[in-house]
């Protein structure tokens, strides 16, 4: 090629660059153009398919199009988070996320296919939910200081259920028991909802779980709750201490649901979808629908998510390590 060939494809380049990066903007501002997917790692009618359909709803209203909740289950998030990591960066394929999924399962799964702190982007957080601890009413323990202190007489005899090895509830009590020098027996369950029947069943000494799944049971004094794991008594139950009060700070803890978008989403597209986030958790209706299921309206700026996320990640390594709860 003479050179003089090369100096008029170098300008014909050069002149095409700014017709390129308009046509990116626009894009851009004109997004979304077609219906946007929001992928969901587990099955429908659980609390993160409520949080994302419950989004979703609101979400069309601003955006002016179809928010279609994909459901992609299996493996504890991690399909779902996969595809989200490796999809187009172009808005059109956002992920529904929680505590499990991208922060515990990250030291939890040790052969993942994706790194969620570089191939993911924080987009907004979207609700928090507290632990309870619960027991049944016939247990001698009062509050979860005395629940602590029998623990450690008995040296291994009281036995905790959870929904499952690695969940969050697992990892947040065995880190609690860890700190308090009380030694205790996980007991792992397919979901919180049969921990929950073996407790009321009087099987269990204690059980970490929810507000939702366990709140039939407060009412019906089925069960009685020891502590909740909020920085803040619940309004909904106003007469359990928080977690802090009982005299354990370290196990304040709160399960949460935030959205996240492949790694490289044009930032106005990350900053129209968190407007809409924060837009969206200010209707009073969304608001009473995430109280009922026992969650608070979070909010804030990506970055502040991002902040969240990487305290979070550091968190349950630790908690990982602590359990010993591996899974390849």
């Amino acid at each position: 090629m003479k050179p003089t060939r090369i100096h008029h494809l170098r300008r014909a380049l050069l002149g095409l660059a700014p017709l390129l990066l308009a046509g990116a903007a626009l894009a851009q501002q004109d997004w979304p153009t077609r219906p946007v997917r929001l992928l969901v790692g587990f099955p429908p009618g659980g609390g993160v398919d409520i949080a994302a359909r419950l989004l979703a709803a609101e979400l069309q209203k601003s955006l002016g199009q179809a928010i279609t909740v994909e459901n992609r289950s299996g493996a504890a998030g991690n399909i779902a988070t996969e595809v989200a990591a490796k999809a187009a960066p172009d808005g059109y394929t956002l992920l529904m996320g929680n505590t499990g999924s991208l922060s515990i399962n990250p030291a939890l799964y040790p052969k993942l296919s994706f790194d969620v702190a570089h191939d993911l982007v924080p987009v907004g957080l979207m609700s928090k939910s507290p632990l309870l601890v619960l027991v049944h009413p016939s247990q001698p323990a009062r509050n979860l200081q005395e629940l602590v202190a029998e623990a450690r007489r008995s040296k291994g005899t009281v036995d905790y259920g959870t929904g499952g090895a690695g969940s969050i509830s697992h990892l947040a009590f065995a880190l609690l028991a860890s700190e308090a020098g009380a030694e205790m027996v996980h007991v792992p369950y397919r979901g919180g909802s049969p921990a929950v029947t073996d407790l009321v069943a009087g099987q269990l000494r204690v059980v970490i779980e929810g507000v939702p799944i366990a709140m039939p049971f407060l009412k019906a004094n089925r069960l009685r709750a020891l502590a909740i794991t909020s920085e803040h008594r619940s309004p909904a139950l106003p007469d359990v201490p928080t977690a802090a009060e009982s005299g354990f700070p370290g196990f304040t803890t709160t399960a949460w649901y935030g959205v996240m978008a492949p790694a490289g989403t044009p930032a106005p597209i990350v900053a129209r979808l968190n407007t809409a986030i924060n837009t969206a958790l200010r209707d009073p209706a969304l608001r009473e629908k995430l109280a009922q299921q026992g969650s608070e309206p979070a909010g804030g700026t990506p970055e502040q998510f991002a902040a969240l996320l990487k305290d979070e990640l550091a968190r349950w390594s630790k908690a990982v390590k602590v359990s010993g709860a591996k899974i390849d």
